[in-house]
């Protein structure tokens, strides 16, 4: 049992690491796909058009860190990847990916889209700088459910970050941000 106990963890460790190296697609065709570019400002409009909410902290936004399609699966061992654009003054200025890997008690494949607007120049230059940043870490993030962005207005806006999940699809139990690392790509 102790030889059980001892190699189930990394084994399982190993297996999510291969479940998010297998969603990831290679350095050659992320490079060569512009698609994402016109993926993520049509994810954009449509977030736009569902919420107003996330018009209105469209408008006084700094940036706004848009994943189009992220793929988020598992079985006990799970994990999500998804490339993004960011978008400053309406213009797409960089490339991100995010990734992220857990274990518990989980099942299923699901895509979902997420947009987060960053509030403060801080914030923005925190996410430009950081050689991949770990969410958690740094400006502090907001995620937004239809309950609560109801009430947004440009003066009672106070976080430094607010993140907005659109778009699900499929099946997963649980929606959230943390263990999440986020880089630019080359």
């Amino acid at each position: 049992m102790k030889y059980l106990g001892y190699r189930l963890p990394v084994f399982l460790w190993v297996l999510a690491l291969a479940a998010v190296t297998m969603m990831a697609p290679t350095a050659s065709s992320a490079a060569g796909d512009k698609g994402i570019d016109t993926d993520a400002a049509a994810a954009l409009q449509a977030l736009y058009s569902q919420s107003d909410s996330a018009k209105t902290l469209g408008k006084a936004a700094k940036g706004v860190l848009v994943f189009p399609q992220i793929t988020k699966g598992g079985f006990i061992v799970g994990g999500h990847y998804g490339e993004g654009v960011l978008i400053v003054d309406g213009k797409q200025i960089g490339r991100y990916s995010t990734v992220q890997a857990s274990y518990g008690l989980q099942a299923g494949l699901q895509k979902y889209a997420y947009a987060m607007f960053f509030m403060t120049q801080e914030a923005l230059d925190w996410l430009k700088t950081t050689k991949g940043w770990e969410l958690g870490i740094g400006p502090s993030i907001v995620i937004v459910d239809e309950g609560a962005g109801k009430n947004f207005s440009t003066t009672t806006l106070k976080s430094e970050i607010y993140a907005f999940f659109f778009g699900q699809k499929g099946l997963m139990g649980g929606m959230g941000i943390q263990g999440t690392k986020i880089s630019k790509m080359k």
